[in-house]
């Protein structure tokens, strides 16, 4: 007599496949939503170090960063950042770059003197005076 060994997955099986999989989702998750949150980020970091020199060359243009705005159009609003010219006077002025929708909290500033800080930023991220902040814990990699 032949004994027919059923085919397919016992119930252990699938419930240790179940929880492997739910490990890994716990940790990718997580991993991927920042990863996206950092290239987000970027788009300030271009948007901010494109502005500086062009601020600069309208220094040596006209004597006064006042009226930098007006004529270069900055800032230019995108979906993840508002941008602001701020205390733009002859001799200085703040360019910064808050976040809108999936980067609301981040506030990033660069000044005339190429200064780039992260003046807020959501909770486990960090602020620095020093530096534009692009990873969790207060760390820069610029």
């Amino acid at each position: 007599m032949k004994h027919h060994q059923p085919r397919g997955f016992t119930l252990i099986e699938l419930m240790v496949s179940v929880a492997i999989i739910g490990i890994l989702l716990a940790v990718a998750i997580p991993l991927y939503t920042d990863y996206v949150t950092r290239s987000r980020l970027s788009e300030a970091f271009s948007a901010l170090g494109g502005a500086q020199p062009a601020a600069e060359q309208f220094w040596s243009n006209n004597r006064t960063y006042d009226g930098f705005a007006a004529a270069t159009g900055f800032p230019a609003n995108t979906a993840n950042f508002t941008y602001a010219l701020a205390n733009a006077s002859a001799s200085g002025y703040t360019l910064t770059a808050t976040g809108v929708g999936k980067t609301a909290g981040f506030v990033y500033t660069v000044d005339q003197n190429g200064t780039r800080a992260t003046t807020a930023s959501p909770p486990g991220w960090g602020t620095s005076a020093s530096c534009w902040v692009d990873h969790k814990g207060g760390t820069c990699s610029n």
